[in-house]
């Protein structure tokens, strides 16, 4: 395969402690990558970015398309010019299909390596977040979900979800493991995943050699102590629903 760069704003640890002020735009981001996913400034929605377009899941579950000068506090692109092809039978849950793509890139990659990966799927339900905006400083993510957030489920529904890997020692850069978000094949649905159950699908992963990191220039982002250790803030945004 050929040399793949992920391009990321900001870090998790960063997003996750509170620091979610514009530090690109939507239209500098899609410079980057034309597959990704990664929030808007405030917390104000999930972001999908695939096929080269930018979309908001807002809090209700409804997507629209990103305005160009949304500010990014936190995303993770990358242009899929170089993918793996591969097919999925049935997934009876999130756990299930993360183990399948385990098996994936241990076979042909190694899981040491990023990787990014679509899967274009028929789903008998996908269980869903989003939120609204809060400005905040210091006031971490979990916090601000637990005000802001709302679950909603899909079912019967035909879409894409955007997938991305960062192996363990990559941590607080980004998530360890597998961060997975929906968009629906109409682009009227979508949202961060926490569970689903897929009849089929059709995927395409791409390994990541190397990662282009941009970090917020204002000097409020020097006040964040970014050595604290946020394991279980993750994992209760990731899997827990915020709480």
């Amino acid at each position: 395969m050929s040399e793949m760069k992920m391009y990321q704003v900001s870090t998790l640890q960063a997003l996750m402690l509170g620091y979610s002020r514009a530090v690109v735009s939507v239209s500098e981001l899609l410079s980057h990558g034309n597959v990704g996913l990664g929030t808007f400034t405030d917390v104000d929605g999930e972001m999908i970015v695939l096929d080269g377009s930018c979309y908001r899941a807002m809090e209700n579950g409804d997507v629209v398309m990103a305005e160009p000068d949304r500010g990014v506090p936190f995303s993770t692109v990358c242009t899929m010019s170089d993918s793996y092809p591969f097919d999925l039978d049935q997934m009876k849950n999130i756990e299930d299909l993360k183990t399948a793509l385990n098996h994936i890139i241990d076979d042909n990659f190694a899981l040491n390596s990023m990787h990014m990966v679509r899967i274009d799927g028929d789903f008998e339900l996908v269980d869903a977040r989003s939120e609204s905006g809060y400005e905040s400083v210091h006031i971490d993510l979990k916090t601000i979900l637990e005000k802001t957030q709302r679950a909603f489920k899909f079912e019967n529904v035909k879409g894409t979800l955007v997938c991305v890997y960062f192996p363990d020692y990559m941590d607080g850069i980004n998530a360890s493991g597998w961060h997975l978000h929906f968009i629906s094949d109409d682009r009227k649905h979508g949202g961060h995943v926490f569970e689903i159950k897929m009849r089929s699908g059709k995927g395409q992963i791409s390994k990541i050699n190397s990662i282009e990191l941009k970090l917020p220039d204002e000097p409020i982002f020097d006040t964040f102590s970014l050595k604290q250790d946020s394991n279980d803030i993750v994992k209760a945004v990731e899997q827990g629903k915020g709480k």
